[in-house]
């Protein structure tokens, strides 16, 4: 019987010692796909085919250099949210998606990175205004 108690005793506070690292790592892998630390490309990513027909006239468009619909096509985008990998300011610009209907520029962009504009690193495409994010791919 004593045997046991200890054993039990022991597993218990193994137990504890497992859910207290566990609360402690959880938050910080959260904060790192928050900066933008961990990509997971394999869930969050489109074709081009897949995107809307104003998606892909944009990712043409960028691909050929312009010309862009609207002034602010082509400026730098921050990556205040951290949602995309981390880079140096500059690295990435932001692209008007058309919104049917709407009366500003609406929430769709393609953002895309890297030194050439034309030859972008890579472009991810967001329908609600930079809360997320999917990674463009052939």
């Amino acid at each position: 019987m004593l045997r046991t108690a200890a054993s039990g005793a022991a597993r218990a506070s193994r137990l504890v010692l497992a859910a207290s690292v566990l609360a402690a790592a959880l938050p910080m892998a959260g904060a790192a796909h928050a900066r933008g630390l961990l990509w997971d490309a394999g869930n969050a990513t489109v074709a081009v085919a897949d995107l809307p027909s104003q998606g892909q006239q944009t990712y043409r468009l960028i691909l050929q250099g312009g010309p862009f619909p609207h002034d602010k096509d082509g400026s730098v985008f921050g990556n205040r949210e951290r949602l995309l990998p981390r880079e140096r300011r500059g690295y990435y610009r932001e692209y008007t998606v058309e919104t049917p209907r709407a009366r500003d520029r609406g929430a769709r962009r393609i953002v895309c990175g890297g030194q050439r504009p034309s030859t972008p690193d890579a472009c991810y495409y967001t329908s609600d205004h930079y809360s997320s994010f999917r990674k463009i791919v052939q």
